[in-house]
């Protein structure tokens, strides 16, 4: 159900940034996405119509970007991306690691007339 908020976060940002820019209307929104975020992109899809009836993204398209989980060891600065649910090294087989990328959730582009 988050994705409802998010996508009127989306909705938000794109709006003000083409009223800064006097757009006259929105084309497409191109969105970031990490892996790790659980969003699904065919949510965000199904709420957009509803939340930007009757305003300038009125028929917008959106475009999604997955962003892939990256993983750094602490151990031995190896990045890697996991295989599964266990953050595991595959060089030193250390367990401590950060998040490098997947957690993303931003605009990338607004195209507008």
């Amino acid at each position: 159900m988050h994705e409802f908020a998010i996508t009127q976060s989306i909705l938000a940002i794109a709006l003000e940034q083409a009223e800064k820019n006097n757009a006259r209307k929105i084309n497409n929104i191109s969105i970031s996405i990490g892996e790790l975020t659980g969003i699904v992109d065919d949510c965000v899809e199904f709420y957009f119509p509803f939340l930007s009836k009757d305003t300038i993204a009125d028929g917008a398209t959106l475009t999604f970007d997955r962003k892939p989980t990256i993983l750094r060891c602490r151990e031995c600065e190896n990045t890697f991306s996991p295989d599964d649910i266990v953050w595991t090294c595959p060089k030193c087989q250390s367990q401590s690691v950060e998040i490098i990328s997947g957690r993303e959730c931003y605009i990338n582009a607004i195209e507008v007339d």
